[in-house]
């Protein structure tokens, strides 16, 4: 059971925000720092990934683990009410996900995902980045 109202609920559901999420912040911080200049929300390419280096065709994409279904997350599990709708949904997104890096690989993209709940260990994150980066 769900301890807000519909109404509530819908309100606070719409105030999720698409584009400039911080975990988005966080990686494009790390990046901007290590030298790395980048496009945003690219319009021409599948699912606007969230930065873009076209002079390597490289591109990230950073996931909300409840949002994308992160596997094994602690983070992605689903709420208690509306159960059904909360699984199609996630599905759809992950499906959309795998369509969206498998186009831009076969157009000779390089994609790497990035997943909220890996930010946490930011010399990880900040070593995955920069190897990801630095690779031809």
């Amino acid at each position: 059971m769900d301890r807000l109202t519909p109404e509530r609920r819908s309100w606070l559901m719409s105030r999720v925000k698409a584009k400039n999420t911080s975990p988005e912040m966080v990686v494009r911080r790390l990046v901007y720092g290590m030298g790395y200049r980048y496009r945003i929300h690219v319009e021409g390419l599948p699912g606007k990934p969230d930065l873009v280096f076209a002079g390597s065709r490289k591109a990230i994409y950073v996931n909300g683990c409840f949002w994308h279904g992160h596997e094994g997350c602690r983070y992605a599990g689903l709420p208690k009410s509306r159960v059904a709708f909360w699984a199609a949904k996630i599905a759809r997104n992950r499906a959309r996900d795998r369509e969206n890096v498998s186009a831009m690989e076969a157009d000779g993209w390089r994609v790497l995902t990035i997943w909220q709940c890996e930010l946490k260990n930011r010399e990880k994150i900040s070593e995955l980045l920069h190897d990801f980066l630095k690779q031809e």
